[in-house]
């Protein structure tokens, strides 16, 4: 897994609340039994139209768009079934962030969706709804805007046009670890690989 680092990357939001996995990627794609290809696929029923052309009406077809790292949405994002093509497909498109607000007991993740995410290097990030109001009023006026995304310092800072908003976040700092020294649950167990074959030799 690659070490997550601080970028500056375009912001697109999609704003719909409740979108579940088979949303993110409809279940004709879970044939596969490849982990790569599934970019193409992502929000496949809202991106194309039936002919298969793309759908110039939705956000992730605009321009500005196409090469978006941070993704945007509203709460309870990635709930449904417990599919990890999901995730895959959310990073492979390009975003290496996903955040979503929390309102009252509507969380902004599913568990499932959420754990897939860390263990796939995706970061989601959680806000208030305010703060997500906010930036989706930016991204209206000035599609295309910008964030910077610091995990060390926990913080996203939007670079609008009126000045830049910046906003702090929580994160596990298990969760956190794992993705700035770029571990996944295989490469967390190699580092006790010494203590494990101490182990091994006495058994």
């Amino acid at each position: 897994m690659e070490k997550f680092k601080t970028f500056k990357g375009v912001v697109a939001g999609v704003d719909r609340a409740n979108i579940d996995t088979d949303a993110i990627i409809p279940k004709e794609y879970l044939k596969s039994i490849k982990r790569t290809g599934f970019g193409a696929a992502l929000f496949s029923d809202w991106r194309y139209n039936n002919d298969g052309s793309d759908n110039p009406d939705f956000v992730l077809n605009k321009p500005k768009n196409k090469s978006a790292e941070v993704l945007i949405a509203r709460n309870n994002f990635g709930c449904g079934s417990s599919r990890e093509h999901a995730v895959w497909a959310v990073a492979q498109f390009g975003f290496k962030v996903v955040i979503a607000p929390s309102e009252g007991d509507i969380p902004a993740f599913a568990d499932i969706f959420r754990s897939n995410c860390g263990k796939n290097g995706l970061l989601t990030i959680e806000m208030t709804a305010e703060q997500v109001d906010k930036i989706f009023q930016t991204l209206e006026k000035e599609p295309g805007v910008k964030a910077t995304v610091d995990l060390e310092n926990q913080k996203v800072t939007v670079h609008s046009a009126s000045g830049d908003q910046e906003y702090a976040f929580d994160v596990d700092p298990v969760l956190k670890n794992k993705l700035v020294n770029g571990l996944d649950d295989i490469g967390l167990t190699l580092q006790y690989a010494d203590d494990i074959a101490a182990y091994e030799a006495q058994h």
